[in-house]
C-alpha cells in the first residue's frame, strides 16, 4: 500500500540520503578530476578518463534497474553506499604510490559505475513510496536535493581543495558515504519478488529486451526523447563538462589557487541551475505540459552562443569567467526541468514491474553519447588552442538543430 502523504517517514529518509549520499558525490566528482587536471594541464587526458570513467556507468546501469525490479531497493542503495566509501579509502592509502593517471581512471570507473547501478533504485522507488499525481513533485525534490548537493560539494570541495589539499576532501566523502548507508537501513520500500527462470544470462537478456520492446513499440514517444537527449549529451552535455574546468583553470590566465576556487563556484552554480531547476519544476509542475518540453531544450542550446561570444571578444578573463558561469546556470535550470518532466512523464507510463528496467535502459542510452562527446571535445579543445569559441559554437548549433526536431515530436503528442 502506498502512503498518502508525500513526506511520509520512508520518502523523507530516501530524500535525507540522498541529500548525505549526493553531496560526498558531487565533492568527489569534482575534487578527482581536477587533481588530474592540476598535475597534467592536458584537456585531451581529462576528457579521455572521464570518458572511461562513463563505460561502467553505461555497463552497470541496466543492470541496476534489473536488480531494482528484484531486490529490495533499500538493500541496495546500502551496500552501494558501503561500497563507494570502501573504494574511497582505498584510493586514499594507495594514493601517493605512483601511476596517479592510473588509480584515477580505475577509482573513477569504480564511482561512476557504483552511481550508475544506484541511481535506477532510487527512481524506481519514488513509485513504491507516493501516489502517482505526487510522481512530478516527488522527482522535483530528489532533482532538488541532488542539485543541492552538487552546489554545496563542489564550493566546500573548492575551499577545502584549495587549503588543505585532495586527503582532507576524501576523507568527508567518506564520511558522508557511511552516514548515508546506515541512515537508508531504516527505510522501508514494499517489495513484491518477482519470479527468475533459468540462469543469471537469460534472466537479463529477457529483462533487457522486454524494456527495448516496450520504449520502442508500446511507448514510441520515449524512444524518440530518448535520442534526443543523447544528441544533447554529446553535443552539449559533454562541451561543458570538459570546456568549464579546462576553460577556467588552464585559458582564462587566472593565478592556479583563485582559478581552482572558481572553477568550485563555476560547479556551484551549474548545481544551483539544477537546483532553481528542480524548484520551478515543483512549482510549475501543472503547467509543464508534455507538447512544449522541446521549448526547454532549444533554451539550453540558445544559452550556448553567449559562451562562445565571450570567448571570441578581447574581455577580461573574470568577464569571461562571470558569461560562462551565468549562461551554464542558465542551461542547468532548463535541463533539469526538462529532466524533471520526462522522468515523471516515462513512470506515469510504465507499468510497475517494468519501472526499474525501463529507466536503467533510459539512463544507459542516454550515457552512452557522455563518453563519446568528453573525449571528441577533449581533443578539439586541445586541437583548438587559442581558438576555443570554435567547438563552443558547433555546440551551440548542433544542440539547437537537435532542440528544434525533438521540439516536433513533443508537440505531435
Amino acid at each position: 500500500m502506498k502512503n498518502q502523504r508525500l513526506f511520509s517517514k520512508d520518502f523523507t529518509l530516501v530524500v535525507i540520503g540522498q541529500i548525505v549520499s549526493l553531496f560526498g558525490n558531487a565533492t568527489i566528482r569534482f575534487a578527482l578530476p581536477l587533481y588530474l587536471l592540476n598535475h597534467t594541464g592536458s584537456s585531451a587526458l581529462y576528457g579521455t578518463v572521464t570518458a572511461c570513467a562513463f563505460v561502467p556507468a553505461i555497463l552497470l546501469s541496466p543492470v541496476g534497474g534489473m536488480v531494482a525490479d528484484r531486490v529490495n531497493k533499500r538493500n541496495i542503495m546500502v551496500a552501494l553506499d558501503f561500497f563507494t566509501a570502501a573504494v574511497i579509502l582505498g584510493f586514499t592509502l594507495l594514493l601517493g604510490g605512483g601511476h596517479l593517471v592510473l588509480l584515477l581512471t580505475v577509482t573513477l570507473m569504480l564511482l561512476y559505475g557504483i552511481a550508475g547501478a544506484y541511481q535506477p533504485a532510487v527512481q524506481a522507488s519514488i513509485p513504491a513510496l507516493v501516489e502517482q499525481e505526487q510522481f512530478m513533485a516527488a522527482n522535483s525534490i530528489i532533482n532538488t536535493i541532488s542539485s543541492f548537493a552538487a552546489l554545496m560539494g563542489p564550493v566546500l570541495g573548492g575551499i577545502l581543495y584549495s587549503a588543505f589539499g585532495l586527503e582532507p576532501v576524501l576523507w568527508v566523502c567518506m564520511v558522508c558515504f557511511v552516514l548515508s548507508a546506515v541512515m537508508e537501513i531504516f527505510i522501508r520500500i514494499p517489495f513484491q519478488r518477482q519470479a527468475s527462470e533459468g540462469s543469471i544470462l537469460l534472466t537479463v537478456r529477457r529483462d533487457f529486451g522486454q524494456s527495448v520492446r516496450f520504449i520502442r513499440k508500446d511507448r514510441p514517444v520515449i524512444g524518440k526523447a530518448l535520442l534526443a537527449v543523447c544528441g544533447i549529451n554529446l553535443f552539449l552535455s559533454a562541451m561543458i563538462v570538459v570546456a568549464l574546468p579546462y576553460l577556467v583553470t588552464e585559458v582564462l590566465e587566472l593565478e592556479a589557487a583563485q582559478a581552482n576556487r572558481l572553477y568550485g563556484f563555476a560547479e556551484g552554480a551549474l548545481a544551483a541551475g539544477g537546483l532553481a531547476g528542480g524548484i520551478g519544476a515543483g512549482l510549475f509542475a501543472k503547467r509543464l505540459k508534455i507538447r512544449r518540453a522541446g521549448n526547454l531544450i532549444t533554451a539550453c542550446a540558445l544559452c550556448v552562443f553567449p559562451m562562445g561570444a565571450a570567448l571570441m571578444l578581447p574581455v577580461l578573463g573574470m568577464t569571461r569567467y562571470l558569461v560562462l558561469t551565468l549562461c551554464c546556470f542558465a542551461v542547468m535550470v532548463f535541463s533539469t526541468m526538462f529532466s524533471v518532466q520526462m522522468m515523471s512523464f516515462v513512470q506515469a507510463q510504465t507499468p510497475g514491474h517494468l519501472i526499474g528496467k525501463v529507466i536503467s535502459v533510459i539512463l544507459t542510452v542516454s550515457m552512452c553519447a557522455q563518453p563519446l562527446g568528453n573525449a571528441m571535445y577533449g581533443v578539439l579543445f586541445e586541437v583548438c588552442d587559442g581558438t576555443e569559441y570554435i567547438p563552443v559554437f558547433f555546440s551551440g548549433a548542433v544542440s539547437l538543430a537537435i532542440a528544434l526536431g525533438a521540439g516536433k515530436v513533443f508537440r505531435r503528442l
